[in-house]
């Protein structure tokens, strides 16, 4: 594998540009229905080691804003986090994550990955307005975006069906007014 860039960096992980050689990572979290069900389609996708390789080259072609998130300490990559949908005229862009390593679950990873991604949205990609969609059992994700900022726009109910079970799915945003850069701010100071 290759070495990881540091492009954002936190105080426990950083932000590295996506690698192709990355893929094999993704096609291991994308099969675990304990990472995925909480993502959406991806839990009932094929996912091999070609389509994620795929799926990286070309969204590195259209210029999706895709990261590894990387444990600050060891250089493990243990997620990726994105800003999808960008709009330049209006400012905005959608933003998704997984950590899909387990063991940096509940330990801080999701909401300082959050953060950086966010930080570079509105302070490099000067972006307006960034939106999520999550759905209603994923409590955890929904805590961490809260903290990180987000707020609840609306709900579109019964969206997701899981078996017999119906869940909404929660919108959210957050825009730069609201957004506090501790990262690329202090280093334009």
């Amino acid at each position: 594998m290759s070495m990881n860039i540091k492009k954002l960096v936190g105080e426990i992980c950083y932000l590295a540009p996506i690698n192709v050689d990355h893929a094999e990572l993704w096609t291991e979290w994308m099969n675990d229905l304990e990472v995925t069900i909480p993502l959406g389609d991806e839990a009932y996708e094929m996912i091999t080691l070609d389509n994620q390789r795929e799926l990286i080259n070309n969204m590195i072609k259209n210029g999706v804003h895709l990261f590894s998130i990387c444990d600050l300490v060891t250089d493990e990559i243990i997620g990726r986090s994105m800003l999808l949908g960008i709009d330049l005229v209006n400012r905005t862009a959608r933003f998704g994550i997984a950590i899909g390593n387990k063991d940096f679950w509940n330990r801080g990873y999701g909401q300082e990955a959050t953060k950086l991604t966010l930080d570079y949205g509105f302070n490099l990609l000067n972006l307006n307005s960034i939106m999520l969609g999550t759905f209603s059992f994923n409590k955890r994700a929904i805590r961490c975006y809260e903290k990180a900022g987000f707020k609840e726009i609306g709900k579109r109910r019964q969206a997701r069906i899981i078996g017999e079970m119906k869940y909404d799915v929660v919108f959210m945003d957050i825009l730069a007014e609201e957004f506090e850069s501790v990262f690329i701010q202090g280093l334009v100071k």
